[in-house]
């Protein structure tokens, strides 16, 4: 038989079913054997395309960061660009949160988190930062986008009230905290963000100059 003109496994391809796994499964459910099932092929074929797991993941972890907007190299306004970095990488993760705690532990050599980090560190040196403390200043918002990502802290409480009525009396509301979710989450994290680059306005070399 004539070999096909598209190949049927292709980096994209398998990228894409893993995260359609991890979405829908979590992190834990992702196994060679289990994308080779939702590819429909054997996992020996996997293995031309991709050498480990890890390396699948790295790649899957690539992709979405490769998504996030970088700054704009030529902006002169370093809070504009922080501000619209950390909202884009935020909502980037929020897609897929299930993989945020392997990206948490990411290691520099990913092409994606490089280009993102340079430009981002471009940024804040040219607006007047030390390198030292523009270093600083994209770590502090990575650990909050990080932890913004990491699950949703209205989410977690249980819509009864009387869970809070006796034993927490100064949770009286919380009850109502579920429903609303997604709002006052997004709404924590805009008041954390704002709140650090408001600080560290007051803190930029330049000011008063």
């Amino acid at each position: 038989m004539p070999r096909p003109s598209t190949p049927r496994l292709s980096p994209d391809l398998i990228r894409a079913a893993a995260l359609r796994i991890i979405d829908a499964e979590g992190l834990a459910a992702l196994s060679m054997r289990r994308l080779a099932e939702a590819l429909g092929v054997r996992a020996a074929s996997l293995y031309n395309h991709v050498r480990t797991k890890e390396a699948l993941l790295d790649d899957v972890a690539n992709a979405i960061v490769a998504g996030v907007e970088p700054p704009d190299p030529d902006t002169d306004d370093w809070r504009a660009a922080v501000l619209g970095w950390a909202r884009s990488y935020r909502a980037a993760l929020a897609a897929h949160p299930h993989i945020v705690p392997f990206l948490a532990g990411e290691p520099l050599e990913r092409e994606a988190s490089l280009r993102l980090a340079d430009a981002v560190h471009g940024v804040l040196v040219g607006a007047g930062w030390p390198p030292r403390q523009a270093t600083m200043i994209g770590a502090a918002v990575r650990y909050l986008v990080l932890g913004a990502a990491l699950g949703s802290f209205a989410g977690g409480f249980v819509d009864d009230a009387d869970v809070y009525a006796e034993r927490f009396p100064n949770l009286g509301q919380a009850h109502r905290l579920r429903a609303h979710a997604d709002e006052i989450d997004r709404d924590s994290f805009e008041l954390a963000l704002g709140a650090l680059v408001d600080g560290l306005a007051a803190r930029h070399p330049t000011r008063g100059a």
